[in-house]
């Protein structure tokens, strides 16, 4: 069984609020109203309106003034003084053939049963002998398969410094305040030992100063002296001289600290350890190094390569020895550059190694992304020197000078053939001569002989 909710204009009722199942099935006409299905009797069956507290409700009656009799599948008519929500019963009926048949819901006029001004809404539950159709679900996508999360190469990765270490300011100060405030306190360890009789007399009198007798160190004595003393060590031991182009790297119990680039007399914790690191602009030329073109020929190369250090912190505390990473670097980084292309290519016009630009660029590219991890910038890395290794040398040298020799040969050639047809196609488009096709063949058989014979080489 299903359970069909509706609403009916209740006069005077509350929108939303459900009747009871039982009054559904039970339910009786109002007083003096019958219902025929208009199989008894021949009788007809008529609709009329009944006011009621503002609302129109269709309610069947019979002509005539004929006692209407229940039929087949009718709900007994209740009596007369039986009191029961007859409203409710009709509209739950009228609910119930609309969703039989569409048409029925309508009036025999053709117009709709509507509610009135002032009626409220029920929701009326009506059971139906038969299962409601279940509606159609609308088709579920399927869902995409997760992509397969692609395992990481094992090729060769571009080396990352770590972003904790950076380059930054490192404490430092002028070095006349130190060598002031150092001052100072001398001279308040020099007038401590004054008072205590401790400068000789001589000296005393060298500045001035009413000699004192000697007292001996107290133990009030000992406390400003330490302190002097020891400020004045920490203000002239932290004192030393920064050159230009040079700048320390500052670090405390293997922790950096900063940079101090500062140049002239500067003050820096004696406490701190000081690594000095040449920052100016720098070129490094290789030896010849070993490589191999992309036809596998051995080369020797020469590069030189102009850099300076930019990140003091990384070019100091992430690797070792920041030059001999550049020099395996550039030797690693030919290799790979020299391997793309052939050394010369000798028929074609394809590139080669012989482009010195182009190879410089690449090198230059590649460099720079495997040292910037450690603090470098490398402005330029060109070659200077690309040639073949001594083994294979000499045999190289004759095929290129045959390539070039044949090249040479083709380049006359094609002038000579150029000059022979300009001449023919001249002195028979101007009337000079006529040929046949034997005497043309003749004569430029002729004229490319004497051309490419009285040619200089």
């Amino acid at each position: 069984m299903a359970e069909v909710r509706a609403e009916a204009a209740v006069p005077g009722g509350r929108a939303g609020v459900p009747a009871p199942a039982a009054e559904v099935q039970a339910g009786a006409f109002a007083a003096g109203a019958g219902v025929s299905d208009g199989s008894a009797s021949g009788a007809e069956v008529g609709v009329s309106e009944v006011s009621g507290a503002g609302a129109a409700v269709p309610v069947p009656h019979t002509r005539d003034g004929d006692e209407a009799r229940p039929g087949r599948g009718d709900v007994p008519a209740a009596r007369a003084d039986a009191p029961g929500p007859g409203v409710v019963d009709l509209v739950a009926r009228a609910v119930a053939r609309g969703i039989r048949d569409p048409e029925a819901a309508d009036g025999p006029d053709g117009s709709r049963l509507r509610a009135g001004r002032g009626a409220g809404a029920a929701e009326v539950p009506v059971r139906l002998p038969f299962r409601a159709q279940p509606q159609p679900r609308p088709p579920v996508p399927p869902r995409p398969a997760a992509p397969a999360h692609p395992r990481a190469g094992a090729g060769r990765r571009v080396p990352c410094g770590d972003d904790r270490l950076r380059e930054h300011r490192g404490p430092v100060l002028p070095g006349w305040v130190a060598v002031f405030v150092g001052a100072l306190a001398l001279t308040g360890c020099a007038a401590v030992l004054w008072r205590a009789g401790v400068v000789p007399a001589v000296v005393v009198a060298a500045f001035g100063a009413t000699p004192r007798a000697y007292q001996g160190l107290r133990v009030t004595h000992w406390p400003p002296l330490a302190f002097l003393g020891v400020v004045a060590l920490v203000a002239l031991g932290g004192l030393g001289r920064a050159r230009a182009g040079h700048a320390w790297v500052l670090t405390l119990f293997g922790r950096y600290r900063g940079t101090v680039r500062r140049t002239g007399l500067t003050w820096v914790s004696p406490l701190l350890l000081r690594r000095r690191v040449d920052v100016r602009l720098r070129h490094w030329r290789s030896d010849p190094m070993p490589a191999v073109d992309a036809g596998g020929l051995a080369l020797r190369a020469v590069v030189q390569v102009v850099w300076q250090v930019k990140d003091t912190a990384r070019a100091t505390l992430a690797v070792e020895d920041h030059t001999e990473y550049l020099a395996e670097q550039v030797e690693s980084a030919m290799a790979r550059v020299l391997s793309r292309l052939p050394a010369d290519a000798f028929h074609e016009d394809a590139p080669s190694l012989r482009d010195a630009e182009a190879v410089g660029d690449a090198l230059t590219r590649m460099l720079a992304a495997e040292t910037e991890a450690v603090g470098i910038e490398v402005y330029s890395a060109q070659p200077t020197r690309i040639e073949y290794a001594p083994e294979v040398a000499e045999a190289m040298r004759r095929r290129r000078v045959a390539a070039i020799d044949a090249k040479h040969r083709d380049a006359v050639l094609t002038s000579v053939v150029d000059a022979v047809d300009d001449t023919v196609h001249r002195l028979t488009s101007r009337g000079l001569v006529e040929l046949d096709d034997y005497e043309r063949k003749a004569l430029v058989k002729d004229l490319t002989v004497a051309f490419y014979t009285g040619r200089p080489e």
